[in-house]
């Protein structure tokens, strides 16, 4: 297993939907938040100018199995599930205040260089691994 990340929230007013429950879409922002975090751990650049990679998605799924409802803390983990040659596939738990899993899904981005897909840069390849004392630093 890869890396990992894990931060504590709570559903904001804004991620509800009319019922109080958390509003399905919102959980891919949270999940981009975590994978946010993840990179700034391994110190890969994440703003928009800081590297020359870019990290689109190419395919997102999850499926719910408890609601989650405004104001109710909840925990992410993501972790790095596998790497491909060029593709990075994310694993994710959300955990509720119980710590039952309420949210599980994968989320799989895709390496660009200047627009076309491109090997992982090795920096890359070693902090998502998990060896984050080797890697990280963006070329």
């Amino acid at each position: 297993m890869g890396a990992l990340t894990q931060i504590s929230r709570r559903v904001r007013w804004a991620d509800t939907d009319a019922t109080g429950r958390l509003h399905f879409p919102r959980i891919f922002d949270i999940v981009q938040e975590a994978e946010a975090e993840l990179l700034r751990s391994i110190a890969w650049p994440v703003g928009l100018r800081e590297s020359k990679y870019d990290l689109p998605r190419v395919n997102v799924e999850c499926s719910f199995h408890r609601m989650l409802m405004h104001d109710t803390p909840f925990l992410v983990r993501l972790r790095v599930g596998q790497l491909g040659r060029s593709s990075i596939r994310y694993e994710f738990d959300i955990l509720d205040a119980e710590n039952e899993v309420a949210i599980r899904g994968t989320m799989t981005v895709v390496v660009l260089l200047n627009g076309r897909p491109a090997e992982i840069p090795e920096s890359l390849r070693l902090g998502l691994s998990g060896d984050s004392a080797r890697g990280g630093q963006a070329p």
